[in-house]
């Protein structure tokens, strides 16, 4: 597809003349490339070639994050929490079990809580639960350690979301491709203006993290657990101006 170019000049304060290149490449928003006259004044106009950049790459997943919870219902809310603990004391002693190291292990969230009767109005009993966070560095037995913390541990909640144990090293190797797609492109952008690319006067990173791939695992079934890893796609989007040489 052809980009449309329209030129005008422009008056500022009476004295200036500015040509102002509007380049237009279909699909995208105008790029505006502008050159001042020769003749200086007090009035300023920055000149360049704006653009963004966009680029992708795939890594295969090396971080699992797992999430094990228990939960307890009592008549009182002591008891509540004497059941979770007994509980929440299996669970961790099986996630240890399976090599986990004290600083891989968390706690993500504990509550109690009264239960209310269907019209709202009276306190049926109590609900203590317990959530843990395990930073699993095997991706290849996710399912093995999920399996056993549901069928071993007594886990009653459990989810699994796959990561970078480095994340920004992927993310520079994408920003880098993004920058050079901007490049690329205010180079066409200048080419068919008839001005000559400068070098770079600001470079903004637009990127925006999304969420984790996460896989939900019910209660413990009779065949083995699998999850397959696949890869991640870290993406990153820059903004990057150029001057007009």
């Amino acid at each position: 597809m052809t980009s449309s170019i329209r030129v005008a000049l422009v008056s500022v304060a009476g004295a200036l003349l500015v040509a102002v290149v509007v380049v237009v490449a279909a699909g995208r928003p105008p790029v505006f490339i502008a050159s001042p006259a020769a003749s200086t004044t007090t009035s300023s106009f920055e000149s360049g070639v704006f653009t963004s950049g966009d680029a992708s790459v795939s890594k295969k997943p090396d971080t699992a994050f797992l999430n094990a919870g228990v939960e307890a219902q009592q008549s009182t809310a002591s008891g509540a929490q004497s059941d979770l603990a007994n509980k929440a004391a299996k669970l961790i002693a099986r996630v240890k079990a399976l090599g986990v190291a004290d600083k891989d292990l968390n706690t993500s969230g504990y509550a109690v809580g009264p239960i209310y009767t269907p019209s709202g109005q009276t306190v049926s009993g109590y609900r203590a639960s317990e959530q843990l966070q395990i930073t699993w560095h095997d991706v290849n037995t996710v399912g093995k350690a999920l399996d056993a913390i549901v069928q071993e541990g007594g886990a009653t909640n459990v989810g699994a979301s796959f990561g970078l144990a480095e994340p920004k090293t992927a993310q520079a190797e994408a920003r880098t491709l993004a920058i050079a797609d901007a490049r690329s492109r205010a180079q066409a952008m200048a080419t068919a203006a008839g001005v000559r690319l400068g070098q770079v006067i600001r470079v903004s990173d637009l990127t925006s993290s999304g969420p984790p791939v996460r896989y939900d695992v019910g209660a413990a079934a009779p065949a083995a657990t699998q999850l397959p890893v696949g890869e991640l796609t870290v993406s990153v989007s820059v903004e990057v101006d150029f001057a007009i040489a």
